[in-house]
């Protein structure tokens, strides 16, 4: 059985495609197959918004992994390998970017799961040229495209959307990027967590912070805090950053894998986390960020998580904290809370 996701084992049998090319893989990949096209081609590089996935790669050799909102750094490419993602905004956005910086010649390869929309890219890529579907397997498509038109130039500002956040008398300016949670919405379940939050003190995590609407609307109605924001998006990251520009706030926004990069005196973290992974669901990182959060909060720091109701987040929260409490529920949120005691 192979290790391999099945847009990536589509990949694997369509190797001559990739011989003598010099690739660049990018959008939804998540495991390790670029080390193995490396064998087959001239050269791979991988360009991720992922950085948990950046991560990974740099632990190997063969392959450069570069991680970002944008490509900027100057490679030599004649093929893109793009997973398809799961947001079809964000499939154009990639195009878009990767198009205008290699140019007419560029050979493309699309891969994804058909439930995922991967046939959009018929219509989407019609302006780079042409595009077919070469193989289908494991409900999976593989296309091969090639840029026959002079792509527009590309540039980042134009792919932010921003929308007004209405919250305690305080309107705020978003900004978001395409693939962004709350991307052009203010979510019920943000919402419900901001009514529900203590006066905050001290420093404060927004975990997972997406487009910036938790982190701003704390730093709005309790300057004092010291602002950190983390995303292990970098789309999300750079959303996070200009919505704090855009209303003139301050704050640290940086890359997290979980807890890879943050750090451990924090008074108060406050989360909406992702329980998506790709197209699936998938628990792991809340699970880990839920028990992991005692060892990055100060003694008495506190934990505020919204959840859909259906998710069985109180006993991994007690198993940590000692203590869960539920300080704020709907049909479909709760909040919860939990205290870190004295060591």
């Amino acid at each position: 059985m192979s290790n391999y996701t099945a847009p990536s084992q589509i990949a694997e049998r369509q190797l001559a495609y990739f011989a003598g090319k010099k690739v660049l893989v990018a959008g939804e990949a998540e495991d390790l197959f670029p080390l193995q096209l490396a064998k087959h081609c001239e050269s791979v590089a991988v360009f991720t918004t992922h950085y948990g996935f950046h991560r990974q790669l740099q632990q190997h050799q063969g392959v450069t992994s570069y991680f970002g909102a944008e490509l900027t750094d100057n490679l030599v490419a004649d093929m893109i390998l793009l997973y398809w993602p799961k947001a079809k905004q964000e499939a154009e956005y990639l195009l878009a970017m990767l198009m205008a910086k290699f140019g007419t010649g560029t050979e493309i390869v699309v891969v994804g799961e058909n439930r995922s929309g991967v046939k959009s890219i018929e219509k989407m890529f019609a302006a780079y040229g042409p595009i077919n579907k070469y193989d289908s397997a494991r409900r999976c498509s593989f296309y091969w495209g090639q840029c026959t038109e002079q792509p527009a130039p590309f540039t980042l500002e134009q792919w932010f959307k921003s929308y007004q956040v209405e919250y305690q008398q305080h309107s705020l300016t978003i900004r978001s990027l395409p693939g962004v949670f709350s991307h052009g919405e203010f979510d019920i379940g943000s919402r419900l967590l901001l009514d529900s939050l203590p006066p905050l003190r001290g420093k404060v995590l927004d975990f997972g912070c997406g487009a910036g609407v938790l982190g701003s609307v704390m730093a709005t109605l309790n300057p004092g805090i010291e602002l950190e924001m983390c995303d292990i998006s970098a789309l999300a990251i750079r959303s996070s950053q200009a919505t704090l520009a855009a209303n003139h706030l301050s704050g640290r926004v940086f890359a997290s894998d979980v807890y890879s990069d943050s750090a451990r005196d924090y008074d108060f973290i406050v989360t909406n986390p992702p329980f998506h992974s790709g197209l699936d669901t998938s628990y792991s990182a809340t699970e880990t960020l839920l028990a992991k959060a005692p060892a990055h909060l100060k003694n008495r720091g506190e934990l505020l998580v919204v959840a859909n109701s259906f998710l069985k987040y109180p006993p991994i929260i007690e198993q940590a904290f000692g203590q869960c409490e539920t300080v704020n529920k709907t049909n479909k949120f709760t909040i919860y809370q939990a205290k870190k005691s004295r060591a």
